[in-house]
């Protein structure tokens, strides 16, 4: 019988440094000794990326996309033969890949490419030959053969794709916790380990805030069926599994609080209240690249509204640019914005229908004297945007409100 396939994909800090790779080297050996075939996809070493943005601001106030991307996706074709060197150090073979070596072609939207395909023909020849390939995560290549990346947590989004492409029985995601917990346990100490939760809630909780995955890597593993396990690097527990659970009477209402910091709002005044307006307005920041979220219309008065959207403050100065050319098209009166806000989130398949929800979220907010400045809902979803500086608050009240310390 053939042996079966794990994808292991190692973040950034369980890289961080000689001593961790030689450790990241020791569990794919034990993986491998229990008798499976693995490919393994790593990050940037520690805090390598950052640097490598910061010596690119250090040249240029805005360095070109695409020649940030050749530079930034450095940091994870160092940590790939490293990994690689250790695994041979300690008698097993490895081979270290690019993404582009790896068979992963990606749009050209430089700093934010998505994967198109993945043809991973040397993977497959490495694992023939019972080699262990150490794929470089985060990047691609588009079809001019330019280097792509996917956009912060990217590495997690390469090794889903992989995953599906090689048919492997399971993703494990290695970070610096211990799994998915009801809300970050820096900010709640009684948060809990969520042991397994549906593909449904965590991309909801991805997309939110929540760090330990990205919404993309997600959407692929619900897409092509591949479980998806969260583990640390540093404990040996059994972290959170995401997979498809099916629906039943006794989901629970509230999963998890997720929140996310750095988010500015942006309102156009005076907009003039007629069919296309809209698209004017978000069809050129989505060909820039810049992800919107939450979008309030107020009522139409004398043929003109207000339009708000959140994006997020890195993104800012550029919205704000494509938002005033536009809104001088338009003919709209102003263009005003607001930084140093932030989202605070409650999912859970369980609300979906159960009355009460939202007025216990917004009552408890109400309680501190938190004000809401916008609100978005899914339906498992209710966010709500407030000033950041309360938003560790936000949590606390809300994670007790929901009782999410009980078992």
């Amino acid at each position: 019988m053939a042996s079966e396939l794990l994808v292991q994909k190692f973040g950034g800090t369980s890289v961080a440094g000689v001593a961790r790779v030689r450790k990241v080297a020791l569990r794919v050996k034990q993986t491998i000794e229990r008798g499976y075939k693995v490919v393994v996809v790593v990050s940037a070493m520690g805090d390598t990326t950052d640097k490598l943005i910061t010596l690119a601001k250090s040249v240029t106030r805005c360095p070109d996309p695409r020649e940030l991307d050749m530079l930034i996706a450095n940091g994870e074709s160092i940590t790939a033969p490293l990994l690689a060197m250790a695994l041979q150090d300690i008698g097993v073979c490895a081979i270290s890949l690019s993404g582009a070596q790896a068979g992963i072609r990606t749009s050209r939207m430089h700093n934010k490419a998505r994967i198109i395909d993945v043809n991973p023909i040397r993977i497959k020849q490495a694992l023939s030959a019972n080699c262990v390939p150490v794929v470089a995560g985060f990047q691609g290549v588009d079809d001019e053969f330019d280097v792509t990346t996917l956009g912060r947590g990217g590495s997690d989004t390469s090794a889903v794709a992989l995953a599906a492409a090689l048919g492997a029985k399971v993703c494990e995601i290695y970070t610096d916790v211990k799994g998915v917990y009801t809300a970050d346990p820096r900010i709640v100490p009684e948060a809990r380990l969520i042991p397994t939760i549906s593909y449904e809630e965590m991309l909801e909780l991805a997309s939110v805030g929540a760090k330990v995955m990205h919404p993309r890597a997600v959407e692929l593993g619900e897409l092509y069926g591949i479980p998806i396990h969260v583990r640390s690097s540093f404990h040996k527990q059994e972290g959170t599994m995401i997979k498809h659970i099916p629906t039943t009477e006794e989901r629970e209402r509230v999963r998890g609080i997720a929140h996310e910091q750095g988010i500015a709002k942006i309102t156009v005044v005076g907009v003039p209240d007629r069919p296309g307006i809209a698209a004017a307005i978000f069809k050129p920041l989505g060909d820039a690249g810049i992800s919107v979220d939450v979008i309030i219309q107020n009522a139409s008065r004398e043929g003109v509204t207000d339009l708000s959207f959140t994006v997020s403050e890195a993104d800012l100065d550029q919205a704000i640019k494509i938002v005033e050319e536009v809104a001088k098209n338009i003919s709209a009166k102003e263009v005003i914005h607001d930084k140093h806000l932030a989202k605070v989130s409650i999912v859970g398949t369980g609300m979906l229908g159960t009355p009460g929800i939202a007025g216990t979220m917004f009552s408890t907010l109400a309680q501190r004297n938190i004000n809401i400045e916008m609100i978005s809902t899914s339906e498992i979803r209710i966010t709500c945007i407030i000033k950041e500086h309360l938003v560790q608050e936000a949590v606390r009240a809300l994670h007790a409100a929901f009782k999410l310390d009980q078992t």
